[in-house]
């Protein structure tokens, strides 16, 4: 993914913009990840990914998800059709 695909389709959040809010925010949980525009807080899709995300940033890693954006809405799509 890219860092400017969007994590959070619902609230146009993209990957950059989360780690950036991470960089700058510190977030202690995965949770306070939705205080960067909304992230998480619509279908949820997107939360195990921010989860991920976290778990990277406390970890001190390199913040990246490895899914392509097209895979990524064909899924997102199939999950909020399903629910």
């Amino acid at each position: 993914m890219e860092k400017e695909d969007h994590v959070c389709v619902c609230h146009s959040v993209s990957l950059g913009k989360l780690i950036m809010y991470m960089h700058r925010e510190k977030p202690k949980v995965a949770s306070q990840l939705s205080q960067c525009l909304g992230a998480g807080t619509s279908c949820g899709w997107c939360i195990p990914f921010l989860e991920k995300m976290h778990k990277q940033h406390v970890a001190g890693d390199t913040i990246a998800l490895s899914v392509d954006s097209e895979n990524y809405a064909k899924c997102r799509k199939e999950y909020k059709n399903n629910k």
